[in-house]
């Protein structure tokens, strides 16, 4: 499966499963769009893809800023003329707060990154991929979309939210060349779940243990998901939630 001659959009990418993805389809053969707001991280990226004979420029984004997302599109179509690919990946945590203890800050904060973002970033892209012909959006979710308790009141419902953006999408748009899928990652060895696993009692460590797979996941186990969604080989596949985390969600 190869991405030659396509471009490649990956915000969140300069670290995690956006890192691990954007690598993979520059590996692939796509030329690779990689945004993030942290521009170490995000040119990182871009040496190693770099390093390794791949294509990829960077966009420093804040995706809860419309500014931001208009530089971001604009930058790639001056680049490269189009936008074969999008996965929407920039997201952030939040505390375990529940409806007594939760700010407003918090609720506003996590829902405009994990949600909003993704939102007004599709509607800037899907338009562009509908002219051209077609595309693919693949929106990175979590296996808090599903049920509560794997994620904080904000996050569980920004998440919930991922869904059904999703699958409406999926629906208004697939006629037209459009595909959005969603991957669901469980816990996966990044960042934002590190201080969880290094925990050996804590719940999310012992559950992962009794897992299938015994194990967390790797970032680019989640971003060869990313991939064959937005491929080829998944032409008849429109509006899916694929679980990539061990079978840690299946008991």
């Amino acid at each position: 499966m190869g991405f030659e001659n396509k471009v490649a959009v990956v915000t969140g990418s300069g670290n995690g499963i956006g890192r691990a993805t954007a690598i993979l389809f520059a590996q692939k053969g796509a030329k690779v769009v990689v945004s993030d707001i942290d521009e170490k991280l995000g040119n990182e990226c871009i040496k190693v893809i770099q390093a390794m004979g791949g294509e990829a420029i960077f966009q420093k984004s804040d995706v809860t800023s419309e500014k931001d997302l208009d530089a971001l599109v604009k930058m790639v179509l001056d680049s490269y003329g189009k936008i074969d690919i999008l996965v929407n990946n920039a997201g952030i945590g939040g505390s375990t707060s529940n409806m007594n203890d939760i700010t407003y800050e918090e609720w506003n904060n996590v829902l405009s990154t994990n949600l909003t973002a993704h939102f007004s970033l599709s509607k800037r892209v899907i338009p562009l991929m509908e002219m051209q012909g077609g595309g693919a959006i693949v929106n990175v979710a979590s296996m808090a979309s599903t049920a509560a308790g794997r994620g904080g009141l904000a996050y569980t419902t920004a998440k919930h939210g991922m869904l059904g953006l999703t699958r409406q999408m999926a629906m208004d748009h697939g006629r037209k060349g459009v595909r959005v899928n969603a991957v669901l990652p469980g816990p996966i060895d990044t960042a934002m779940i590190s201080k969880v696993l290094a925990i050996p009692q804590h719940p999310v460590s012992i559950k992962v243990k009794m897992s299938p797979a015994g194990r967390p996941g790797d970032p680019s186990e989640v971003g060869k998901a990313i991939l064959f969604l937005a491929g080829e080989d998944a032409s008849f596949i429109h509006g899916a939630a694929l679980a990539v985390d061990g079978g840690y969600t299946i008991f």
